[in-house]
């Protein structure tokens, strides 16, 4: 007899693949660098994974409390000006001197820091109980935003001489990112959550395994750049952690400056920190060279683990005893 997937079975999945989750990141990547030759074949489908993903995290996000938050414009103005102007000028400054022969690398970074926050920044909100709404405005905005931002950082940084199809990127970025966004939020405020609960129990684990193929399949292209007797890319794995480590701190100086209450600067501290790097890495492969996804590559890895570990540094034991883990790691 067929075995029937009911909510219940499906919520055990996904709260198994949630456990693994930090492992199953680092399963993509090893697929893709051992067997390019199979997942290099998932490339066309890549795109259509990745809106999936959105989707499905976009499902959890309300917009009700938006109206509040964007009263007391401050932190949404700081947030602006640490993640879209600070943040990118200071990556590629320091990028730029220590990888002076390589600019496809620091192209890497700077798109990295380009792209917009991380949905799973609310995940980690919640978990050191933030401030939902701020959190939400700031994730909201950064995403519907980013068609705009995106390229136009990377022009502005490293688009002299380069030939970039902005267009095409533009476009990208408004089908994987925006309008996924958009319907998901849309769905969910249009029916009081009624349709996240019937489809997400199925969709949640489904956007997992479909993260694993997009990290597999990018992986596969970059391939030859990843190889661990490189001095390179261990100095790539180390400016990134550096770099993540920077962000989440001028992150918190600023929150403390802007003298916000705990709440806020914990929104503040995970929207400003954590970047969608899978899309960093799509973008990447898709309108880069090859070396340019190494830095997404190297922040899939490492993100969300450094998150854990600098939000207990800066604000303590977790709330409610939960459990510090990402939901679906968009960043």
């Amino acid at each position: 007899m067929p075995v029937k997937l009911n909510p219940e079975t499906a919520n055990r999945v996904n709260g198994f693949l949630e456990r693994m989750f930090p492992l199953l990141v680092s399963l993509g990547v090893v697929l893709g660098v051992a067997l390019p030759w199979v997942f290099i074949n998932l490339r066309p489908l890549v795109p259509w994974f990745f809106g999936t993903v959105t989707l499905v995290g976009a499902l959890k996000l309300r917009v009700r409390e938006l109206g509040r938050t964007v009263s007391s414009p401050v932190p949404i103005l700081l947030f602006f000006f640490m993640a879209r102007l600070f943040m990118p000028f200071v990556v590629f400054t320091l990028s730029r001197l220590i990888f002076r022969d390589d600019p496809d690398v620091v192209t890497g970074y700077v798109l990295l820091y380009s792209v917009p926050a991380a949905v799973t920044a609310f995940i980690w909100v919640s978990i050191f109980k933030g401030d939902p709404a701020l959190a939400l405005t700031l994730i909201l905005l950064d995403t519907i935003l980013s068609p705009l931002v995106v390229p136009g950082t990377i022009r502005f940084f490293v688009g002299t001489g380069m030939d970039l199809d902005m267009v095409s990127m533009t476009i990208s970025l408004v089908l994987m990112i925006v309008i996924p966004t958009i319907a998901g939020v849309s769905l969910n405020e249009s029916s009081r959550g009624k349709i996240p609960a019937l489809i997400s129990p199925y969709l949640t684990p489904l956007s997992k395994i479909f993260v694993i193929f997009v990290l597999a399949a990018n992986t596969a292209a970059v391939a030859p750049q990843i190889r661990l007797d490189n001095p390179r890319l261990w100095i790539v794995i180390a400016v990134c952690i550096g770099f993540i480590a920077l962000s989440f701190t001028c992150a918190r100086l600023v929150a403390f400056a802007g003298k916000f209450n705990r709440e806020k600067q914990v929104s503040f501290l995970f929207a400003s920190g954590l970047r969608n790097s899978v899309a960093a890495m799509t973008l990447a492969i898709q309108y880069f060279p090859q070396a340019a996804a190494l830095p997404a590559v190297m922040g899939i890895i490492l993100q969300q683990n450094t998150a854990a570990i600098m939000g207990r540094i800066f604000f303590g034991k977790t709330g409610g005893g939960e459990q510090a883990k990402p939901e679906t790691p968009r960043g």
